[in-house]
């Protein structure tokens, strides 16, 4: 679907809001963000313990703190424990910070895991990147209405470098690498300093539901 004007802004949880676990001081966090179009709700094990539970399509979980090592996590449909969606071995480093996206669509849904680096922050400006989750959009540039390019040539599951914004209100399309196919416009994106934001492109180019720009507040601008 193109053309469509969609910003979601998943709920901000704040440190003091994270589903919590006493490690020590290496430990690491990770969130569950369920991007897979078509899949109904899912719940998510790390090595047996529930980090997520019936999520929804777009939805993110709080972050959850964990000791750093190798987990083994699985997704399966909401109520159920067995025929995973995905699974898949997932190394957590000391201190790190990591969204679990649930990507693709049935039957081919996987756990990509991308994490939240903590970026340089230059004073009174904010920090953006995007990752393209959609499984059908090819390549894309971000771009002003001006046609000055964010970022270029991204394809499903890149994750580009963080790039400094001045604070204020944006408008921001999405457009095929090479073409000027403009197939989403995103209006009244409001960046705020000294914050971390990832641009997540969700959901699907031709059919529903349609592509969706998801943009959270990243880990790294409050957990420390």
């Amino acid at each position: 679907m193109e053309g469509v004007l969609m910003y979601y802004l998943p709920r901000y949880y704040p440190c003091q809001f994270c589903m919590t676990r006493q490690f020590g001081n290496e430990s690491s966090y990770i969130r569950v963000l369920h991007a897979a179009p078509l899949t109904g709700g899912i719940d998510v094990y790390e090595n047996g313990n529930n980090i997520a539970r019936n999520l929804r399509y777009r939805g993110f979980t709080p972050y959850i703190k964990l000791p750093p090592k190798r987990y083994n996590i699985n997704a399966y449909p909401t109520g159920t424990s067995t025929n995973p969606l995905s699974s898949r071995t997932v190394d957590i480093s000391p201190g790190g910070i990591y969204t679990l996206a649930a990507i693709g669509t049935p039957p081919n849904v996987e756990l990509y895991p991308i994490p939240d680096v903590r970026p340089q922050m230059q004073s009174g400006m904010a920090n953006i990147r995007f990752v393209n989750l959609s499984p059908d959009t090819p390549p894309v540039d971000i771009m002003l209405p001006d046609g000055r390019v964010l970022f270029s040539n991204t394809g499903y599951r890149g994750i580009t470098n963080y790039i400094p914004a001045a604070p204020g209100r944006y408008t921001l399309q999405a457009k095929v690498t090479g073409t000027n196919r403009i197939i989403l416009t995103v209006p009244n994106i409001v960046l705020r300093q000294d914050k971390n934001y990832t641009f997540y492109l969700v959901g699907l180019s031709r059919g529903e539901p349609g592509l969706q720009l998801l943009i959270p507040l990243d880990g790294s601008t409050y957990l420390w």
